[in-house]
């Protein structure tokens, strides 16, 4: 049980915690970066990365954040292998207690925990993970150009991705458990209008199929909600679009949070309601949901903290 101080706490090892802690480091900050669940964060359930500016060729996205860290580190972060269990945001210095009995005291802290991808939870679907299923159109839509695809989801983001993959895909089958769509209004007209975009209703998922030697998805299995039905779709990729849930259980009741539990921040800006935490990253942001976009807030939450710490 040994105690940690740093004058700057970054909790979360993704695109936003790496990033908050090279701009930390070489402000001479000398930040602790705990690396949590899921060292990497989403980045690391991602096969192939094209989007990531600077790499001419793809790169793997387990790689790219292998990198960033290992960047971090170069520059003076502290990486520590934990998982922050509870914390206490209520006075400076801040506190936080890891999984490992250790204490980690901070004069300003990084909320960089990211958000995780809601699966079905189904064994087929954990075999196509990266081969054929993705949580991400924006990021793996590209790779299904002229394919045929389907959506299984009915909220807002079921809509938009639908929407984003008719752009690339041949044909683009949205699923969906009842007979109406959540999604508003709007992105309803648009996706009906749209020729390439057919829908499924009261239809459920029974089984991912495909197989061979790479793996890759052939088609899906659904059942009729309704009559227990049982029909068979081709596709050569599917998208699972039912919502992400940030991780911010931790900080419940101590920070500002929006009702799905984003952590609210001040407009162009990391700052939260409490002085000296800032959030970057998908913890905070439920609209883009990109790494780019995750480093650029982390880079941001760097420098606000360094400029609260200048004047504390």
């Amino acid at each position: 049980m040994t105690s940690h101080h740093t004058k700057l706490l970054i909790i979360g090892s993704g695109a936003a915690g790496c990033t908050a802690g090279i701009y930390a480091a070489r402000a001479m900050l000398k930040p602790i970066l705990v690396r949590g669940m899921q060292p990497g964060g989403q980045l690391t359930i991602t096969t192939d990365v094209e989007n990531f500016p600077g790499f001419e060729h793809t790169i793997q996205g387990p790689w790219l954040m292998e990198q960033m860290e290992k960047q971090a580190a170069h520059v003076g972060t502290t990486l520590v292998d934990d998982m922050i269990a509870s914390v206490d945001l209520s006075k400076r210095p801040f506190t936080a207690v890891g999984e490992s009995g250790d204490t980690y005291t901070a004069d300003a802290v990084v909320i960089a925990t990211g958000a995780t991808a809601k699966w079905l939870g189904m064994e087929s679907e954990k075999k196509f993970q990266g081969f054929g299923i993705s949580a991400c159109a924006t990021c793996d839509g590209f790779f299904f150009k002229g394919k045929e695809v389907v959506v299984i989801g009915g909220g807002n983001s079921a809509v938009e991705e639908s929407l984003y993959l008719a752009n690339i895909a041949s044909k683009v089958t949205l699923i969906h458990r009842r007979d109406s769509l959540r999604a508003e209004k709007i992105g309803q007209e648009r996706l009906f209008k749209n020729p390439k975009i057919s829908v499924e209703w009261n239809a459920g998922i029974d089984e991912f199929l495909g197989g061979g030697e790479p793996l890759s998805l052939t088609g899906v299995r659904l059942k009729n909600t309704k009559d227990g039905s049982i029909k068979e779709i081709k596709c050569d990729g599917a998208f699972v679009a039912i919502g992400h849930k940030p991780n911010t259980e931790i900080f419940a009741g101590q920070i500002g949070m929006d009702k799905e539990g984003y952590i609210l921040t001040t407009p162009g800006s990391t700052k939260t309601n409490i002085p000296g935490v800032f959030a970057a990253g998908d913890v905070q942001d439920k609209i883009f949901r990109q790494a780019v976009t995750a480093a650029g807030t982390g880079c941001m939450a760097a420098l606000e903290a360094e400029k609260f710490l200048a004047g504390h």
